[in-house]
């Protein structure tokens, strides 16, 4: 976990407050480096407004400009290494932000939702089938301070895939395919 991590702010957490701004930062995520035209053919929007919201994204150190691939009349634009860290309790109390930080959250749990749809919509052959896993439970009781531990632990595991998946991608694995890992941990009110 020595990648350089980055804080959002309430500055920040604005200007990424915005569904079709989440969902170019979710594509270049997931699929690497792209142009407006590119994105604008994925995301169904027009180059200027997908032009826009890039720069938008940009000015808040989302995304950067790959300039050593790009051109004066194309543009390339990639998500810089690290990782971004949010700490919603920082903007529940702040109503400035609390309104954005709603927004953001329901669009992150809408991407998710989408992420899995799409998995159980499309036709994997048996063994990505029994590899992959859509499970809860739900007979847990934990303190604040034990579902802190619980989501370390799980990050921990994850990091340490990460890892590993850089020495299988050089390797040049044939089998290997990403992965997206969603965990979502949250208290729930009792009915």
């Amino acid at each position: 976990m020595d990648r350089p991590m980055r804080r959002i702010d309430a500055r920040s957490l604005r200007g990424l407050a915005h569904p079709l701004r989440m969902r170019i930062l979710e594509a270049l995520e997931l699929d690497g480096s792209a142009t407006s035209t590119g994105l604008s053919a994925r995301l169904g929007e027009s180059t200027g407004t997908i032009s826009w919201h890039l720069r938008l994204l940009a000015e808040h150190g989302y995304i950067e400009e790959e300039v050593e691939r790009g051109t004066k009349r194309e543009r390339w634009w990639r998500v810089p290494q690290g990782r971004t860290e949010l700490n919603p309790a920082d903007f529940r109390d702040d109503p400035e932000t609390s309104g954005a930080l709603k927004v953001y959250l329901q669009q992150l749990v809408q991407q998710y939702f989408e992420r899995v749809q799409d998995y159980v919509a499309e036709d994997w052959p048996g063994e990505w089938q029994h590899a992959a896993e859509l499970s809860d439970w739900r007979d847990l009781r934990l303190t604040p301070a034990g579902l802190i531990a619980l989501n370390d632990e799980l990050k921990a595991v994850i990091e340490r895939h990460v890892e590993e998946n850089k020495t299988l991608t050089e390797g040049g694995e044939q089998q290997a395919m990403p992965v997206v890992v969603q965990v979502q941990s949250f208290p729930r009110m009792p009915g």
